[in-house]
């Protein structure tokens, strides 16, 4: 059984890799459209001073989500920072 967490969960540093977007509608088609789709790895960069939103880096871009976003996003975490296959 696959292990998955939201993306909000990530701490900054690490890494995951997409699973499913549980969202609909316009944010759906956003996330998509920044490259959120299956397989896609994630790392979370860094959080603003008051936590929300989160950077994260996306197909070598950096993405600003809100945490209310992120959490619709299961991911599965990527142990070793060297396993993330950017690109």
């Amino acid at each position: 059984m696959t292990h998955t967490i939201p993306l909000c969960a990530l701490q900054p540093g690490e890494c995951a890799q997409v699973f499913c977007l549980y969202t609909d509608g316009s944010m759906r088609r956003r996330l998509l459209d920044i490259g959120l789709i299956p397989g896609t790895c994630v790392e979370c960069i860094g959080r603003s001073p008051g936590g929300d939103p989160t950077a994260y880096r996306i197909r070598q871009a950096v993405m600003a989500i809100r945490q209310e976003d992120a959490a619709h996003i299961q991911v599965i975490p990527i142990n070793e920072r060297e396993d993330a296959p950017w690109g």
